[in-house]
């Protein structure tokens, strides 16, 4: 009996030892937390986003670590890139999301989609493949890295401010 009772405390502890967080999911809270910042991006509800980030966030669109922003920063950023365009959102349909648990054991949440947007100067709509990576402690985010190509939009902004818009692209936004 005794022996019965110790193989049952060792099946036991192996198992409890060997359950482990999974190490890829496309499925778990953090992306749906994830979905959220992009919804209130989208709808250019700041408060409601920056709710997801930890007070010490650092956030890298396109920049090296080292100029990364805080959160100050990063929302008077997207406040000023709100006012140029008249929409703006990611294409669902287009929208892939996943969660891993890297060796160190940190949580990071992968996106990559395709933002789409309309220029109020030349009434253009922009579609930039985009991949952001958040890494998550405690449910909030600590730190976010985004890479997209936005030379076609700030070479008409360029164009835009310096009067070289053909009549051509002021009418069709082409």
């Amino acid at each position: 009996m005794k022996e019965l009772m110790s193989l049952g405390l060792a099946v036991v502890i192996f198992i409890a030892c060997n359950q482990q967080r999974k190490r890829y999911t496309q499925q778990s809270q953090e992306i749906e937390t994830y979905k959220q910042v992009l919804e209130d991006y989208e709808d250019r509800d700041w408060e409601a986003m920056i709710a997801h980030y930890s007070d010490s966030a650092k956030i890298m669109n396109n920049v090296p670590e080292e100029k990364g922003k805080n959160l100050t920063q990063f929302l008077a950023e997207n406040k000023k890139d709100a006012a140029q365009f008249s929409t703006w959102n990611f294409v669902d349909e287009q929208s892939e999301y996943e969660m891993i648990v890297n060796d160190k054991g940190e949580t990071w949440i992968n996106f990559w989609g395709i933002w789409e947007g309309t220029f109020k100067a030349n009434n253009k709509v922009y579609k930039i493949p985009t991949h952001i990576t958040a890494q998550f402690v405690n449910g909030k985010i600590v730190q976010e890295f985004g890479y997209w190509d936005v030379s076609k939009i700030t070479r008409d902004i360029q164009k835009t401010k310096i009067g070289e818009l053909s009549p051509l692209e002021k009418r069709t936004g082409k």
